[in-house]
């Protein structure tokens, strides 16, 4: 296709190659430029995905004209600087999760993409899997009946990573919560919407970062439990239970290829292969919504990020997580 997006690549990460990988995969997409504090880190990667500009340092590509687009995955903590640097520049933005460290970040970053009037979204995304797709249309439905149950996870074991990593260093935003427990608390969230009360606590590294969170959040007819933890491993199989139903998404769940709904006793397979990675489908969102002239998503808008940022932070303050950097 003549006339391609051209995304750019801010923090050229693990989470950034599988991305360009799925990148690859969208028609009207293509990867022109990447930026690193290091120079040479951004040249290695250009040279693996043949990428044409480089640059040493964020402000140079956000001066450039050679992207209409950018895909920031840098830490956490550097999302909301990044992200409204960008778009005071005139660049489009998908960041990835979560947007920022807190509610009030993530207010700050709309703020900026409707001053702009850019395009922005958050990179949750397991809201564009087939899977989880279909099984939001099959709660609506009423196939399920009532929702009544829910239950998400999502661990694997980071003790052995370095403690300059931003797993584990808290002035990066370390911890499970941010990095993986936004997953479960984005099923619930999306399946069940925002609820009345949040119960949850922690399990801290000695140098404060959380390690583990377990979580309910209670609404008038159902509760969900949510777990996030760098201890150990989980099953990681989601399980959505109603008054006619339940529907079990395929591990690893926020990434899954199909999912199997009981009813009546009777359990029925559902294969949904997924494009890629997975990445496939949020990038395909955001094409279509700068085509369309769009500064946010309808499948994940700006308020949906807010709740989350409001969920996430309901979380922290009952368990007593905080980064130096907050003050």
């Amino acid at each position: 296709m003549d006339n391609k997006i051209k995304w750019g690549i801010v923090g050229p990460g693990k989470i950034a190659t599988k991305f360009i990988e799925d990148l690859k995969l969208v028609p009207d997409a293509e990867i022109t430029a990447v930026a690193s504090r290091s120079l040479e880190r951004a040249q290695s990667f250009a040279s693996t995905f043949n990428i044409a500009h480089v640059f040493g340092n964020y402000d140079e590509l956000f001066d450039s004209d050679v992207v209409d687009v950018l895909y920031i995955a840098t830490p956490h903590n550097f999302h909301k600087e990044l992200a409204i640097k960008a778009m005071e520049k005139g660049k489009h933005v998908l960041c990835e999760k979560p947007l920022g460290v807190n509610r009030k970040e993530v207010a700050e970053i709309v703020e900026a993409a409707k001053k702009n009037k850019v395009f922005m979204m958050e990179a949750l995304w397991s809201r564009f899997n087939p899977t989880i797709q279909k099984v939001k249309e099959l709660v609506e439905d009423g196939t399920l009946g009532e929702i009544t149950y829910l239950h998400a996870d999502f661990a694997f074991y980071a003790l052995d990573r370095g403690m300059d990593s931003r797993l584990l260093n808290p002035n990066l935003a370390s911890g499970s919560l941010l990095d993986i427990g936004i997953y479960p608390i984005f099923l619930a969230y999306f399946v069940l919407g925002m609820p009345e009360r949040v119960e949850a606590v922690s399990t801290f590294h000695e140098n404060g970062t959380e390690l583990q969170t377990s979580m309910i959040f209670y609404y008038p007819s159902a509760q969900a439990l949510l777990y996030s933890g760098f201890r150990g491993r989980s099953k990681m199989e989601a399980e959505i239970s109603g008054t006619q139903g339940e529907v079990y998404l395929r591990p690893r769940w926020h990434e899954a290829n199909g999912f199997s709904l009981v009813k009546n006793g009777v359990m029925e397979e559902f294969d949904l292969p997924l494009q890629g990675t997975g990445y496939f489908y949020e990038i395909n969102e955001v094409n279509q919504c700068i085509r369309a002239g769009k500064t946010e998503s309808g499948l994940w808008s700006h308020q949906n990020s807010l709740d989350i940022a409001e969920l996430l932070d309901r979380v922290r303050r009952k368990c007593g997580i905080r980064f130096p950097f907050e003050g």
